[in-house]
């Protein structure tokens, strides 16, 4: 899986970077074949939630999205692999269906 990082606005640290990377990395347990995944971290003008993550997984014959905002880049990049997860599970579900 080829993996993307963007962070627009401001200056990414390398721990984060690499927290970032190894929570997309995850995502391999649910589908084996992720062919690319975007990470992209900006600050919102939001007060309660600043941060926001979005992840883009492409995968066969399929987009999956993620954007979620909270307090921290962690938290939000976390709650957002969760949500690409869960749309992994019900993508391999459907395929496998087909199949």
């Amino acid at each position: 899986m080829k993996t993307t990082f963007t962070a627009r606005h401001f200056e990414a640290s390398a721990d984060l970077q690499q927290y970032c990377r190894d929570s997309v990395e995850k995502l391999e347990q649910f589908y084996d074949r992720i062919v690319m995944c975007d990470i992209i971290l900006q600050p919102t003008p939001s007060d309660e939630n600043p941060q926001q993550a979005e992840i883009i997984v492409k995968v066969p014959r399929k987009v999956l999205t993620a954007k979620e905002s909270a307090g921290s880049y962690e938290q939000a990049v976390h709650n957002a692999v969760e949500t690409v997860s869960r749309q992994l599970k019900k993508y391999k579900e459907k395929m496998h269906a087909v199949n």
